[in-house]
């Protein structure tokens, strides 16, 4: 009767052991396809990870993506850092290849006029001194350099690509600059098509020698804690900056996550001291912008 309950009790054991067995196994195999998939990732940090980087896992997966031929040329390692939470804006390195910047200013360089800004009264262009860049725009999805850039932008920024303006590709020599500005509207004629603008990419298609940075003058937070801030000219330091640098891009919200306007986007782009700024810009919208 002794040795009967002693099997029983082993005979339990064993099932239970075998139970779990088999529920690690398939939690194993199930986690093995999600990997497969790419539904899930495992994060790998790294010695020179940044605490801004939005994953090392992104890094990971956006090199894979331009290996696979979605653009021109090589775009080297790619990341996504936190530049700020007021204005909402996150610097892309490597967004674009050199194959890709030479190629948009290819394109435009034979068409620039003098840059405008928008008449807040009546919604049309008009010639300003705050703004003294040249300027043109590349129709949305012109050819298929321009649709991958354009893809890519709707991947990073999660807006549909019917939702943005054409490229527009700027120019500013010595001297020249933009003062600060809002890309949202305050007039109803330039909201009709696409409603109000949301989010803005700026591409960096060339580096400056000096000047030239993208300043938010309103940004909350340290501004001084950014690596080249020794770097900065004197405009640059009036606020939070980025330096250009050939092939990055700073996505950055002229709205919050509630739709309404954010005042904090306050930007402008420091006068040129030494060298040319070339940069391509990409407005998006709250609803499909016709063409």
């Amino acid at each position: 009767m002794v040795k009967l309950r002693h099997a029983r009790g082993q005979a339990k054991r064993w099932s239970t052991l075998t139970l779990v067995l088999s529920m690690l196994f398939m939690l194993t195999v199930v986690l093995l396809l999600l990997l497969g998939l790419g539904i899930f990732s495992l994060a790998i940090s790294g010695e020179d990870s940044s605490p801004n980087d939005l994953s090392s896992s992104y890094r990971r997966m956006a090199a894979e993506k331009d290996r696979d031929g979605d653009g021109l040329g090589d775009r080297g390692e790619q990341w996504t850092e936190i530049l700020s939470w007021e204005p909402r804006a996150f610097l892309y390195h490597g967004f674009l290849s050199k194959e890709e910047c030479d190629y948009l200013i290819a394109l435009a360089k034979p068409h620039m006029v003098k840059s405008t800004v928008v008449d807040s009264k009546t919604g049309k262009s008009k010639d300003s001194r705050v703004r003294t860049s040249s300027g043109m725009f590349l129709r949305r999805g012109r050819d298929k350099i321009i649709r991958n850039i354009e893809k890519r932008i709707a991947e990073f920024s999660f807006i549909p690509a019917e939702h943005g303006e054409g490229l527009q590709i700027l120019h500013y020599e010595v001297g020249q600059k933009y003062e600060a500005h809002f890309d949202y509207f305050l007039d109803e004629f330039n909201t009709k098509n696409g409603g109000q603008r949301t989010a803005t990419l700026l591409m960096y298609l060339s580096d400056v020698e000096e000047g030239g940075e993208t300043v938010f003058p309103a940004a909350k937070g340290n501004i001084s804690d950014v690596p080249w801030w020794n770097e900065l000219s004197e405009c640059g330091r009036q606020g939070l900056s980025v330096k250009p640098k050939m092939g990055n891009a700073i996505l950055f919200w002229s709205t919050r996550p509630d739709a309404t306007l954010d005042p904090s986007s306050l930007h402008g782009s420091c006068p040129v001291i030494r060298g040319n700024k070339w940069s391509a810009t990409k407005w998006m919208h709250l609803g499909e912008y016709g063409i």
